[in-house]
């Protein structure tokens, strides 16, 4: 092999190499350098990430949430959010900053743990819980989306983005109490298409529960359609 071809050979490699000085992909979480391998989050901020263990017990952080507001069937966090947190920073990163694929690794790290439960083993449908319009064209995406398709990609299960939609663009719940938050999302949803979710266990996907107003909003809306259980997986919930 002459070294114009072993160089030819190389050029994928080194363009990669170059692209990393060029243009470096920086940890969601610390802003590190990321390592080849490594996707979104670091190695480091991965083993120090405050996982949560909801995925075994129906009885927990999340699903006090919804207790007395909708029927469910189960639901669970992967992360514990703190305001100033290395979450928040990942979360935030997600949702403004473009980087899809901390979304995807989101999803995929929710799916290995529901595959080790035995509430989410007959899930049908995942549906991300979804931006008006207006905000979703000014972002550009929906964050929740990407999380749902790197649970897709674990567990093998179609991602519905079409049938739910978001009815009114309603105002940020950043800065909103828990009451104010519920009404915020009164009619905020609708089924256009109900017959593709009847008789289905429906996991609802979405970044962050705070006091629960967004995913309860979409629940109500989706027991409408004769689901046969419904199901909830959050990335992180606020503390």
């Amino acid at each position: 092999m002459n070294f114009i071809t072993r160089v030819f050979q190389r050029l994928p490699f080194l363009a990669g190499n170059l692209l990393s000085l060029l243009f470096p992909s920086l940890c969601s979480g610390c802003s590190n350098h990321l390592n080849r391998g490594e996707s979104g989050i670091c190695s480091g901020c991965l083993y120090r990430l405050p996982y949560t263990d909801h995925y075994l017990y129906k009885d927990n952080r999340v699903a006090k949430h919804f207790w007395g507001k909708v029927p469910f069937h189960a639901a669970m966090a992967l992360l514990r959010y703190k305001k100033g947190s290395r979450v928040q920073r990942i979360i935030y990163n997600l949702k403004y900053n473009g980087r899809s694929e901390v979304g995807i690794k989101l999803g995929m790290m929710m799916a290995e743990r529901l595959l080790k439960s035995e509430f989410y083993r007959d899930v049908e449908v995942i549906i991300p819980v979804p931006l008006h319009k207006s905000k979703e064209k000014k972002r550009g995406y929906n964050q929740s989306a990407f999380i749902a398709e790197g649970l897709s990609a674990i567990l093998d299960i179609p991602v519905n983005d079409t049938t739910l939609i978001r009815n009114i663009a309603t105002e940020s719940q950043t800065l909103k109490g828990r009451y104010s938050r519920h009404q915020n999302m009164q009619r905020a949803f609708s089924v256009i298409k109900p017959g593709e979710l009847s008789g289905k266990h429906i996991l609802i996907v979405d970044d962050v529960v705070t006091t629960g107003a967004t995913i309860t909003a979409c629940a109500i809306e989706l027991q409408r359609c004769g689901i046969r259980k419904l199901s909830i997986a959050v990335a992180a919930c606020a503390e």
